[in-house]
C-alpha cells in the first residue's frame, strides 16, 4: 500500500510543529538481572544483565493494570538510546508528540549482546552463549512482565532487528500488545543477498589472523574494516548519498573518516554475535497467529529489504489486521535507516494508535 500524498503532507505538518516545541525529557536508565538465564542453545548465564531506559510513568486503569506502556526495540548493533536521537525523539517523544512521555510509559531496552546489557566483551569473549532472536525476545518479555509488571503493552515498535522481534512477539504472545509497528524487515528466513552480506561480514572478522578464535589481544582491525565496508553499503540511502557526496573527492574523504570512527567503537566478538543471532529467525509459518492491529513500514530504497522481491506483499495478504506501507524512495527517505526518521511515517503511527484504541 503506497504512502499517500495526504499522509505525507500530514507527516510534514507534524514535523514542522515538532521543531517549534520543547524537547523530550531525559530518560531514566536502570539494569535488571535475570538469574540463571537459559538460552535456546542449552547454555546458561548465572546472571544476565538487561539494561533499559524509560521515559514517563506507568498509568494503571480501573483494574489496576498498566495500560500506557510502549516498548521500542532497536536494530543490530544499536541500543535503546538510539531512539533519543532528534530525528526520532524530538518528533515523537516531545511534549504534545504522538508518544509524549506525559501520556505514555516508554521502554527502550538494550537487547542481549548490545549496549549496556550482557555481551561477549564483558569478559567471556567467545565463551559467551550463542544467543539468538528467540533468547532476546524472551528476555524482553520477562523484563516487561516480571520487572515492570506490564501484562499488555499499548504498542510495540521495532526497527530492523527490532522489526523482526516485533513479528516474533505478535506470534508468540498475540495478546501481548494492543498494536504493533514493525519497520524495515521481512517476516521470512534471512536468505539470499541479506544472508550473504551478513555471512561476509562475519567471515571478514573471523578469518582475520588477529581474531585468534575470538581470544584476541587487540581488535582484528582489518576484519572490522571489511565488515564496516559492508555495513555502510547495506545501510546506505542512494539518493541521500548522491546529494551529500556529489564528487569523487567528497566520497573518498567521507569514507576515510567514517570507517576509522566506526571501527574504533566496535568489539569483534560483540559484532559477530550480534549478526549471527539472526540465524534462526523465520516467522513465516505462523503469520496467521498475528491478530493485533499492525502497521508494517518498509522503504523502497532499502538495500537490506529490497521491495522488488515481492516478499512483503505476499506476507501482507496473510496478515488480516495489518496495513503494509512501502515508503517510495525520495530525497527524504534514508534507505534502511528510514525507520528512525519519524517525520516520514508518523502519520501512519497516528492512524495505528487511533484504530487500535
Amino acid at each position: 500500500m503506497k504512502f499517500s500524498a495526504a499522509l505525507a503532507g500530514l507527516a510534514l505538518a507534524f514535523s514542522v510543529a515538532a521543531s517549534a516545541l520543547a524537547a523530550p525529557p531525559a530518560p531514566a536508565t536502570q539494569d535488571w538481572t535475570i538469574r540463571d538465564f537459559r538460552f535456546r542453545s542449552g547454555e546458561t548465564l548465572p546472571e544476565l544483565r538487561i539494561r533499559y531506559h524509560t521515559l514517563g510513568q506507568p498509568h494503571r486503569n480501573a483494574a489496576g493494570e498498566i495500560d500506557n506502556a510502549v516498548m521500542v526495540l532497536h536494530g543490530t548493533g544499536g541500543s535503546g538510546r538510539q531512539f533519543l536521537q532528534p530525528q526520532f525523539a524530538d518528533v515523537l517523544f516531545r511534549p504534545g508528540g504522538l508518544l509524549d512521555p506525559a501520556k505514555y510509559f516508554i521502554i527502550l531496552p538494550d537487547n542481549i549482546g548490545h549496549g549496556g546489557s550482557s555481551k561477549p566483551s564483558d569478559g567471556l569473549r567467545a565463551k559467551f552463549p550463542k544467543y539468538d532472536y528467540a533468547d532476546m525476545v524472551q528476555a524482553q518479555h520477562r523484563l516487561v512482565t516480571e520487572k515492570l509488571g506490564v501484562r499488555r503493552l499499548r504498542l510495540i515498535m521495532g526497527t530492523s532487528m527490532g522489526c523482526m522481534h516485533g513479528f516474533m512477539w505478535a506470534e508468540q504472545w498475540p495478546d501481548g500488545a494492543k498494536a504493533l509497528m514493525p519497520m524495515a524487515c521481512q517476516p521470512v528466513e534471512i536468505a539470499g543477498r541479506n544472508r550473504l552480506w551478513r555471512r561476509m561480514a562475519i567471515d571478514a572478522i573471523t578469518t582475520d589472523p588477529a581474531y585468534r578464535g575470538g581470544d584476541y589481544e587487540t581488535q582484528p582491525v582489518q576484519g572490522l574494516r571489511s565488515a564496516v565496508h559492508l555495513l555502510l553499503l547495506a545501510g546506505s540511502a542512494p539518493i541521500q548519498m548522491q546529494a551529500s557526496l556529489p564528487t569523487r573527492e567528497a566520497a573518498d574523504a567521507w569514507l576515510a573518516a567514517e570507517v576509522p570512527r566506526r571501527v574504533a567503537a566496535m568489539d569483534a566478538n560483540d559484532f559477530v554475535w550480534q549478526v549471527a543471532s539472526s540465524r534462526t529467525y523465520d516467522p513465516s509459518k505462523d503469520l496467521e497467529k498475528i491478530t493485533a492491529p499492525m502497521t508494517w513500514v518498509n522503504s523502497a530504497d532499502d538495500f537490506i529489504n529490497p521491495p522488488e522481491l515481492g516478499i512483503a506483499e505476499a506476507a501482507a495478504r496473510r496478515l488480516k489486521t495489518t496495513r503494509y506501507v512501502l515508503l517510495p524512495a525520495s530525497d527524504r527517505t534514508r534507505g534502511h535507516g528510514s525507520h528512525t526518521w519519524a517525520e516520514l511515517w508518523q502519520a501512519e503511527l497516528a492512524d495505528l494508535l487511533q484504530r487500535s484504541e
